[in-house]
């Protein structure tokens, strides 16, 4: 199930808004009811959460995604180590090494 963070930001996107912390705030009293959000001042409605349901699939797909980005970034050398590679063994070289991280984690 994806986080509410996740498809408040999509539907803020859908709405041509952006995420802003001091417009939204989310909470979750841990009693079993899950997170919630506790305070909206966007110039839109606040979502209901049959509008939020409609985001389920989307908002699956882009934590799906960002685990993969997030693991890449954790995968890969450091700048420095990519250009001194780039320097030393030429871009064929490079790619090859970047092409085993991006093989390890498809999008």
């Amino acid at each position: 199930m994806a986080n509410l963070k996740t498809k408040v930001e999509l539907y803020l996107k859908a709405n041509s808004k952006t995420w802003n912390r001091d417009k939204v705030s989310l909470q979750d009293n841990s009693d079993g009811n899950g997170a919630f959000i506790a305070s909206w001042s966007y110039d839109i409605a606040e979502p209901t959460a049959e509008q939020l349901a409609t985001y389920e699939t989307a908002a699956n797909i882009e934590e799906a995604l960002q685990i993969v980005l997030d693991n890449r970034r954790n995968d890969y050398p450091s700048i420095a180590d990519q250009l001194d590679d780039i320097y030393h063994n030429g871009i064929d070289a490079w790619k090859a090494t970047i092409k085993i991280t991006k093989d390890k984690y498809p999008k």
